[in-house]
């Protein structure tokens, strides 16, 4: 074939030995047992296709390239440094090319590529949250089936195993599209009364960290808004300045993900445009996903020339605000006396590789019971819009992730992007589980909200 996204990136292929120490940190492999499934396997194949033994159009492109979550858990343990998630993009943007994103896709990309639709959309969740219709949906579909492995329909996907597999044994009940989604929006609620009830705190701090521009995000900003301003007032405890930083845009980290670059790269321009334009020292980030793809966007734009020194300086400015208030402290708040365990977003650890910060906010919180999760590197099934293309896999993936949530015995799991907040929480909901998933920073904010005097 002629020269394509993936063709370029032809130096990453080679950098694969084929070891397969990928195989165990892959989840999709460990759900099926397929070796198409691994990235070592994946690799064959995008290699097959470089150098024309396979056909954009075959069956067995479509099936285990779409398969892969794209969590780049194989990266962090990969001894050759093969940048496997730029390969997965690159073979999905060839794919694309010749083959349209499936139906279900292009319609959320496009509403997520425009800020008009993406109000009017977020806008109708909000007002149905409102209702509490989707909380009573996921609840009687937890009721109907019961059992930490139920979903809302009868059908059930088994993992079988062989000699060869590192598929588990178990079954996975997988949920209806309309249990899934009640869910999943019922998920984006703050998770108790104990941290709605406070959030008005004064603020007025001696430090000066520098300024901060919060990437608002799309979903975090439309359906967790509290977390956004959460955000905001745990970075002014600590000493930064939040400043406004208008217009911003999607990422583009869905798109880039499933193979949209044309549309990635130009939401980033306009992003990049934003930042610039603030001035501020850093970019503060709450979305691991969205993190993960502006760090990117040097990469994304390198071959612009009207934009790549822009995007790199954006770039470099980038934190999660775990990064932040970790280097900050951060400051200990008034005691939370809970039993919380934390959920490593992918993106955050195997993209960003951002591991100890999120612990370190944490345990900033006196009194709170911080216990480790088992498996906690372990991708959720999230990834983007990955659970409505892939809804079978997705459950069987998140299937042992509750199971390690029940084994921990939390009442609640913090963990830092909105996509592993719904994942996780309508999982929780559907399965009957008293615990509920959280935003690291609405813990703290619930601690230093509970203070007896403010930060004066």
């Amino acid at each position: 074939m002629g020269e394509t996204p993936l063709s370029m990136e032809r130096h990453g292929l080679d950098q694969c030995v084929h070891c397969g120490f990928c195989l165990q940190a892959c989840p999709t492999y460990l759900a099926t047992g397929d070796e198409n499934d691994s990235p070592r396997g994946r690799i064959m194949l995008m290699r097959a296709l470089v150098e024309g033994d396979l056909d954009v159009l075959d069956p067995a492109i479509d099936t285990h390239i779409g398969r892969c979550l794209g969590c780049r858990a194989c990266e962090t343990v990969c001894p050759s440094g093969v940048p496997y998630g730029h390969l997965l993009e690159a073979t999905r943007a060839t794919i694309v090319a010749e083959r349209p994103i499936p139906l279900i896709g292009r319609i959320v990309l496009g509403v997520f590529a425009s800020p008009r639709l993406l109000r009017i959309a977020l806008f109708c969740a909000r007002a149905l949250r409102a209702t509490r219709i989707p909380a009573v949906i996921a609840r009687i579909a937890g009721r109907r089936t019961g059992g930490a492995r139920s979903g809302a329909r009868d059908s059930e996907v088994r993992r079988t195993s062989g000699a060869r597999s590192g598929a588990r044994d178990s079954e996975v009940r997988v949920p209806g599209p309309l249990a899934q989604a009640s869910a999943m929006l019922a998920a984006t609620e703050v998770v108790s009364t104990e941290l709605v009830k406070k959030r008005a705190y004064r603020v007025e701090t001696t430090s000066d960290r520098g300024t901060v521009a919060l990437l608002r995000g799309c979903v975090m900003e439309g359906l967790f808004a509290e977390t956004n301003r959460a955000t905001e007032r745990t970075l002014n405890v600590n000493g930064y300045r939040v400043i406004e930083t208008p217009p911003q845009r999607c990422c583009g980290a869905l798109h880039a993900h499933a193979g949209d670059a044309p549309t990635a790269r130009a939401l980033a321009r306009a992003n990049v445009a934003a930042f610039d334009a603030s001035g501020a020292k850093w970019i503060a980030i709450n979305a691991a996903g969205c993190g993960a793809m502006v760090k990117e966007y040097g990469r994304l734009l390198a071959d612009d020339p009207a934009w790549s020194a822009r995007a790199a300086a954006v770039a470099a400015k980038a934190r999660d605000v775990s990064e932040l208030l970790a280097a900050a402290g951060p400051l200990p708040g008034a005691p939370i006396k809970k039993r919380v365990t934390y959920d490593a977003p992918c993106h955050l650890l195997h993209a960003q590789r951002v591991a100890d910060a999120p612990l370190a906010v944490l345990r900033a919180i006196p009194g709170m019971e911080l216990v480790p999760l088992a498996d906690a590197d372990q991708c959720c099934g999230s990834a983007g819009i990955y659970n409505l293309l892939e809804p079978e896999l997705a459950a069987q993936v998140l299937a042992p992730k509750l199971e390690r949530i029940a084994e921990s015995g939390a009442e609640w799991v913090a963990t830092g992007n909105p996509g592993c907040l719904m994942q996780i929480g309508a999982g929780l909901l559907l399965s009957g589980a008293t615990a509920r998933a959280v935003h690291p920073v609405d813990l703290l904010d619930a601690s230093y909200a509970a203070r007896e005097n403010p930060f004066t």
